[in-house]
């Protein structure tokens, strides 16, 4: 249905929740080293993601620069991030649409946001938080995304 990008992930639990709710919902996880973790095979990710692991189509790349030359950028591609004040809400998402998520502890870099800042999107928040958990921030864009599209999902 769509694609999740995350990009250098810092925490395994998040990785396989992110994981099991693209399961869920039919999406391609591509996930673009380098992580915060040893590799994907971690206990931490495989519980997260409980039994769905193995049934997930999910792509691993070295970097973004292999990652762009596999999945060639294009206005299908969403930056989620603090520093817009264009909310997910404005987007139109279209089936097959990348949604990018970044580091947990930095987000996604400066350069990836100037390569198209009408793509940026935030998730707007009524107190002073810093963020969400990353995991939670895919549920929220994902699930938007999804309510848009209703009418080509399976499920």
């Amino acid at each position: 249905m769509f694609n999740i990008v995350l990009v250098e992930p810092r925490m395994p639990g998040n990785v396989g929740t992110v994981g099991r709710l693209a399961f869920a919902l039919d999406c391609t996880l591509h996930l673009i080293k380098p992580y915060g973790f040893g590799d994907i095979t971690e206990k931490q990710v495989r519980r997260a993601g409980l039994d769905y692991w193995f049934k997930l189509d999910v792509r691993e790349y070295e970097n973004i620069e292999e990652f762009w030359s596999k999945n060639p950028f294009n206005a299908h591609h969403y930056f989620a991030t603090t520093k817009t004040t264009q909310t997910y809400f404005d987007a139109t998402f279209e089936q097959g649409d990348y949604l990018y998520f970044g580091r947990e502890d930095n987000g996604l870099p400066q350069e990836v946001l100037d390569k198209r800042p009408q793509s940026c999107i935030t998730i707007p928040m009524a107190n002073q938080a810093r963020s969400l958990n990353m995991a939670n921030a895919v549920s929220v864009v994902a699930y938007e995304a999804l309510r848009q599209n209703l009418s080509g999902f399976k499920g």
